[in-house]
């Protein structure tokens, strides 16, 4: 009996021992997904086609991507922090900088090399023709430069014309009311238009390097995660290249994911920014290097009213996280 007390308070004893010993171990938190934003241009899909075949996974970091169509809109919710990253125009990264100073690119996801369209009613045959006539443009960013440089072509300016604010996804049905006589838009839009029969006037082919399209984050969450910021890049840089090699797959992947049809989706006009591409681009002594060609739309915003300062450029762009960690 004796024995079998002292068995017993062995038992518990060490059963005591290992419960104190499994409560003092540090609790393993997973960490949080990554959130990151993007909008309704074909350039900002490979994050669909990295998160529907594992490249971010594989890398090791959780990434959760939100979809909205108006995404200028959630600018300050990203700024306030419900996202860490977001998809961004170069001009629209500017704009957002001289209201938060701590953001940064940290890659290059698309050049727009004729995806990027003046589309018109039917009647409006030429960019001249424009003159006196309404014209729809996201003002403010990118599209306020990519129309100027239009005009320009035909010797016009931005008084010529009368200038309406609108979202690419309202061109469409604007043009069909007579609300405005030409708009700037791209797919999936474009095709509204031409089926009410629109008619191109001018695309981003003929304004080559200008409109480029980056990942941008806060500068938090650059600090605290370099190694989830580095995973994530490397994967959307592996979406791409896959996406170029296996179009039809990566089409039918997007179309599902977004619920849209598949024949508006189209690399046609779009240039999908390689590794390589990116390291030229980060190349501040390259002359086509991505801090002058943010010079140019800074110059721009100053003149519009846009911006009362320049802010330091090359600040904004973080090329660390290209090359996967050695």
């Amino acid at each position: 009996m004796f024995k079998l007390l002292r068995y017993i308070k062995i038992f518990l004893i060490t059963g005591c021992l290992l419960f104190a010993c499994h409560a003092s171990t540090p609790t393993e938190f997973k960490r949080p997904s990554l959130k990151v934003l993007f909008g309704s241009f074909v350039g900002e899909y490979p994050g669909i086609i990295a998160q529907e075949k594992g490249f971010f996974k594989a890398q090791g970091v959780d990434v959760e991507l939100i979809h909205k169509r108006y995404i200028q809109l959630e600018q300050a919710n990203f700024s306030a922090g419900k996202y860490d990253g977001m998809t961004s125009s170069l001009g629209n990264l500017i704009i957002l900088s001289a209201i938060n100073l701590d953001i940064q690119g940290v890659i290059v996801i698309d050049e727009s090399t004729g995806a990027d369209v003046v589309v018109a009613q039917p009647q409006i045959k030429t960019v001249a023709d424009l003159k006196g006539k309404k014209l729809g443009a996201n003002l403010g960013g990118f599209s306020e430069l990519f129309i100027t440089e239009m005009l320009k072509t035909n010797n016009l300016n931005s008084n010529d014309v009368n200038l309406v604010r609108l979202e690419a996804l309202k061109i469409p049905q604007n043009l069909k009311k007579n609300f405005i006589q030409a708009g700037h838009t791209w797919e999936p839009y474009l095709s509204e238009a031409m089926k009410i029969g629109g008619n191109i006037l001018f695309t981003s082919k003929q304004t080559p390097g200008l409109i480029l399209d980056l990942m941008i984050f806060r500068g938090d969450v650059i600090r605290d995660r370099p190694g989830d910021i580095r995973a994530f890049v490397q994967g959307w840089l592996q979406a791409s290249e896959y996406w170029k090699e296996n179009v039809q797959e990566g089409n039918t992947i997007i179309s599902k994911a977004l619920k849209i049809p598949s024949n508006t989706i189209s690399l046609e006009g779009i240039s999908l920014t390689s590794l390589d591409e990116n390291q030229n681009l980060f190349q501040f002594s390259n002359p086509n290097s991505i801090d002058k060609i943010a010079k140019v739309y800074a110059d721009f915003f100053i003149r519009a009213g846009n911006l009362t300062r320049i802010p330091e450029l090359k600040s904004l762009f973080n090329s660390s996280f290209l090359n996967p960690a050695s």
